[in-house]
């Protein structure tokens, strides 16, 4: 056998056990992020006023406990624990596309202006129209599908460059901010009360008919994302390898930002803007991948454990014994991630 054949079937098997290793990472990351999320999620269903054992949740999900458990799971704490979950996977996955699609960690909703977008429409809906439910999800919905195509159309010269989408979305976060602003001193004392708890970004008001919209959205937006992990993985081989290979690089991109609204604006919509779960999630996965591939089901699940942790400290561990919206505790988690996120990346140079 020649030494050329040699070194290329060693290279080969190189290449698969550095995939297997990969392949092994990936699950056994996932494995413990999904026992992290079960265990903060028991803990959130078993603690408060009312203390019960697992068995106790247990025996109320299956209908067989006591009226005042089943009282106590079914009805206060299930719906906040399935609520926080959901929207902690849609800010997740909104977070992991557009920072992989733009290339930039700091394109994630809340920082761009897609959440303050969202934002404008549901706060013009509570204050301005008097409107719940899901009128609230309608027209967050177009306020972040209108400023993503704001956003698109001012970044794209013959292409999206994301250092262009991310400064152009920094701005329009403000002009949203601003917005938001208004409206609220035009409203009264107690509908402006109103519209800044929910501006803070709390699960506290979760309610089944939501949950139950919430679900049919990420129905169809996760399997979309999903389908789009391939892609965005392509793209990563650089424009002209993608279209040699049949993606084409525009319409991905445009496919990937117009889900990544989508994702943004219905989780915006069913609890606030919640604060830097969308920007610290899929970079808390990457890091524990090792490798720094978009792994989406880890980036769900950190996201996913962020917000049931969060919402468990909002609720119990504030000194004082108050309760204060999760978006309080996100913010706390998430402004020194930022912080450190732009000091080492000014000491590498460079933002993304």
């Amino acid at each position: 056998m020649s030494a050329p054949v040699v070194v290329q079937r060693a290279a080969l098997a190189g290449v698969r056990r550095a995939g297997l290793l990969r392949r092994r990472r990936y699950l056994l990351v996932s494995l413990t992020l999904g026992v992290a999320l079960l265990a903060v999620s028991v803990t959130a269903l078993t603690v408060g006023d009312f203390d019960l054992t697992p068995l106790d949740v247990l025996a109320a999900l299956a209908g067989q406990g006591d009226a005042g458990a089943m009282f106590v799971v079914v009805d206060l704490r299930l719906p906040r624990l399935l609520l926080a979950v959901l929207v902690g996977v849609a800010f997740a996955l909104a977070g992991a596309l557009f920072q992989s699609v733009l290339r930039n960690p700091l394109a994630s909703p809340d920082i761009i202006g897609i959440s303050q977008g969202a934002s404008v429409g549901a706060v013009l809906a509570i204050l301005g129209l008097g409107l719940t439910g899901p009128a609230v999800s309608g027209f967050a919905l177009v306020g972040a599908l209108g400023t993503g195509l704001l956003l698109y159309a001012v970044a794209w010269r013959g292409g999206l460059a994301g250092f262009r989408f991310v400064l152009s979305g920094i701005g329009v976060a403000y002009m949203a901010t601003s917005a938001i602003g208004y409206l609220l001193t035009r409203a009264g004392v107690q509908e402006a009360q109103t519209a800044l708890t929910w501006l803070t970004g709390s699960v506290g008001t979760a309610e089944w008919g939501a949950i139950r919209i919430l679900v049919l959205e990420l129905l169809v937006l996760v399997p979309a994302a999903v389908l789009l992990g391939p892609r965005l993985g392509i793209l990563t081989m650089g424009d002209e390898t993608a279209a040699a290979l049949g993606v084409h690089p525009e319409r991905v991109r445009l496919a990937v930002v117009g889900v990544g609204v989508c994702l943004a604006a219905v989780a915006t919509a069913a609890v606030g803007p919640l604060a830097f779960v969308a920007l610290t999630a899929a970079p808390i996965a990457r890091r524990l991948l090792g490798d720094g591939t978009l792994g989406l089901l880890p980036s769900v699940l950190v996201g996913a454990t962020l917000v049931v942790g969060a919402d468990l400290v909002a609720q119990h561990l504030v000194p004082g014994g108050i309760e204060v919206p999760a978006g309080i505790v996100t913010g706390i988690i998430g402004g020194p991630y930022l912080i450190w996120l732009l000091a080492t990346s000014r000491r590498g140079g460079k933002v993304a």
